[in-house]
């Protein structure tokens, strides 16, 4: 019975995925941890270390269907580690040849190696999601690379700006992403083998032909030294985790803020019954966007667990270690259900541009004033264009009045300007500077990424 919601198969369907949780579920860890000690076995038979028929046998048994649930609990909670468990289930299964399985290894060599294989997969994963949320993020900045909205600094309307922009500015950080996932595949997907201290003094002269033999079988990379105690590539794949998230947590506020029924200019896409109420009827809640930030908030939360664990004692460490077990699946899990929440807005958002331009005209003007100081600096001055310009906003405020009807009182705007140039510079549509210039460089460099 799982305790924590991402992992069960109700509230599991909000906070993570089953391909996730595939993953890294016990059974394949174990699994994992079977695929390595049969790769070592088949590496070691190959440099003569063990008969070839023992690998053999040893390669047959390492199925997880030949391990017994029960006697692996039992044996994990009495010498406080799985693999010592999983040796006797796979020796056991692989008769005589037993003997000779996990030969030179230590737990930990076994249990890295399967939990590295287990990143590399759930990095595929997160890989795919990121990529397919850039490909829609751009496709509605193209979209929507002229449709203008207010532009809005401390939760209040600034200037104008389109959505396509906006759409380009929460795309822009996956152009980051994925080449940051890129270099960090190298460094995160090496295989883990260094015997009991770290010297593989058990395999003589062999211990380095060994592990780069195993690297090789297990389509890993071979570090060049152990790293037991060297936990920087885990913890920078969490902390990777934890970036992706915080841009999944700025698109999910924005959207939560755009949802609002007061603004109301885009809404997560609607399924019947979803985001729904049980008491008011009306309700249409951004909840995809709340699970996003729930997830992303517990991510990020774990990631000083993972650095934390990086202060491991000499050559094994007494319980950092143990501790990346409790927050790296997790991290994963939760990131994939984000991107997953993710991809689904930035696929099918609706987006009322109607509304946008509604909203732009709820100031009568004012959110453009700085497009009419700038238009009146060349003709009276910067310094006096704004103390004309924030007048004529405090007579349009006080009076309720539009901006143009403000500036049309004063003496020293209608010497320079009429009311057709006092309306083109209180367009917003006239005042968005390089805004369609920006969109096209992020869908340009969407190309190559």
């Amino acid at each position: 019975m799982p305790v924590n919601p991402a992992d069960g198969p109700i509230l599991g369907t909000l906070y993570g995925t089953d391909a996730m949780r595939a993953v890294f579920s016990e059974t394949a860890y174990f699994q994992r941890m079977l695929d390595v000690e049969a790769a070592l076995a088949r590496v070691q038979a190959r440099l003569g270390i063990i008969p070839a028929e023992a690998a053999e046998a040893i390669i047959a048994a390492a199925r997880i269907e030949n391990l017994s649930t029960e006697a692996l609990a039992a044996s994990a909670a009495n010498v406080g580690y799985p693999v010592i468990g999983v040796v006797t289930g796979l020796s056991e299964a692989a008769g005589e040849a037993g003997a000779w399985s996990h030969w030179g290894a230590t737990t930990q060599d076994i249990m890295d190696s399967a939990t590295v294989l287990q990143v590399r997969e759930g990095l595929d994963l997160i890989e795919t999601e990121l990529r397919a949320i850039l490909r829609a993020l751009v496709q509605q900045a193209q979209t929507h690379r002229d449709t203008v909205m207010a532009g809005r600094t401390h939760l209040q309307q600034a200037l104008p700006t389109t959505f396509g922009l906006k759409c380009a500015i929460w795309a822009q950080p996956f152009l980051h992403h994925l080449p940051r996932l890129a270099q960090l595949r190298p460094r995160v997907e090496q295989v883990e083998f260094g015997g009991a201290a770290g010297t593989l003094a058990s395999l003589g002269d062999q211990g380095i032909a060994v592990m780069e033999g195993l690297a090789a079988e297990l389509g890993l990379t071979a570090p060049a030294a152990p790293w037991h105690v060297c936990r920087d590539a885990l913890a920078e794949t969490v902390a990777f985790l934890g970036v992706v998230c915080g841009s999944l947590a700025k698109i999910a506020t924005d959207i939560t803020l755009l949802a609002q029924t007061e603004v109301a200019e885009v809404t997560e896409p609607y399924i019947a019954g979803r985001g729904a109420s049980s008491t008011m009827p009306q309700k249409r809640n951004p909840i995809a966007a709340e699970y996003i930030l729930a997830a992303t908030r517990t991510v990020q939360a774990l990631v000083p667990v993972m650095l934390g664990a990086m202060a491991q004692d000499h050559e094994r460490a007494t319980g950092p270690w143990q501790g990346e077990a409790l927050a790296l699946p997790q991290c994963f899990v939760l990131t994939h259900g984000a991107l997953k929440h993710a991809r689904v807005i930035a696929e099918g958002m609706v987006v009322d541009a109607a509304r946008m331009r509604a909203n732009l005209d709820i100031t009568r003007g004012l959110i453009v004033s700085e497009a009419v100081m700038m238009g009146l600096a060349p003709m009276l001055g910067r310094l006096e264009a704004h103390h004309v310009v924030k007048h004529a906003c405090d007579v349009a405020l006080a009076e309720r009045i539009s901006l143009a009807d403000a500036l049309e009182r004063d003496p020293a705007v209608v010497s320079h300007l009429d009311r057709a140039a006092i309306e083109t510079l209180i367009d917003p549509r006239n005042y968005l500077g390089s805004a369609g210039a920006f969109v096209d460089r992020v869908v340009a460099a969407a190309q190559l990424a």
